[in-house]
């Protein structure tokens, strides 16, 4: 259980690390087992036993092509009040959220994460308009303590929504266009004003988002998707 350290853990992210049983996998996405989410950010488990989950990162946009980002709560274990796409989270170890084929579990897990973090109701992101463009796999240590090392899906979806954000997961939130965003990225490059991006995002942005921005554009996203490659972002 949780040490004395953690004594400051805010209580909703507290239940959330004990409760969720993220999906343990290996390098090649197969399951291998599950864990709790506070074992699956510790740095000393994930360095020690190799813990790598599942997870997903959504990109939605809206019939303007803005990309909505969101700054995390200041009570998130890890990486707090930092900018990020979307919405970030886990599938869970449970059967509507295990499902592999067309990476349907993790499209399930998105919708219940939109609800949960940003106040989008289901029928404003249906799973089946959620567009799995590809796979990455990285680890970033957020503090001394807390990290990530994720297999992730990267989910993109073209919706008009109703945003109600939930304030024990997200601080702030805003649509950007392309020529936004590049700005947001020259600020945190430059350190102005204390803005941070996670290590999640800034990989897709580096790797792949501009490209794929583009097919958003261009309405021909699924022409972008590669479901069967695992890029090695670490």
């Amino acid at each position: 259980m949780a040490d004395g350290a953690d004594a400051g853990m805010d209580a909703v992210q507290r239940r959330l690390m004990f409760e969720d049983e993220c999906i343990l996998v290996d390098e090649n996405d197969n399951v291998v087992g599950h864990e709790s989410k506070y074992n699956c950010h510790l740095m000393e488990k994930i360095e020690s036993l190799n813990l790598l989950h599942r997870a997903f990162s959504v990109f939605l946009f809206n019939s303007k092509y803005e990309l909505l980002l969101q700054q995390r709560s200041a009570t998130k274990v890890t990486f707090p009040l930092v900018w990020t796409n979307t919405c970030c989270s886990h599938p869970l170890y449970r059967e509507s959220e295990l499902i592999a084929e067309n990476a349907l579990g993790a499209r399930n897990a998105a919708q219940r994460k939109l609800l949960d973090e940003l106040g989008i109701p289901a029928e404003d992101v249906p799973v089946d308009e959620f567009i799995p463009l590809g796979r990455m796999l990285y680890k970033a240590p957020s503090d001394g303590k807390w990290g990530e090392h994720e297999l992730d899906y990267l989910l993109f979806i073209v919706r008009d929504v109703k945003v109600n954000p939930n304030p024990d997961e997200v601080a702030d939130i805003k649509y950007v266009n392309q020529e936004q965003l590049k700005e947001l990225l020259r600020k945190a490059d430059a350190g102005e004003g204390g803005l941070k991006l996670s290590p999640w995002f800034r990989l897709v942005v580096d790797n792949f988002l501009f490209k794929w921005w583009d097919h958003v554009e261009k309405g021909t996203l699924k022409e972008a998707a590669d479901m069967k490659t695992i890029h090695k972002l670490t």
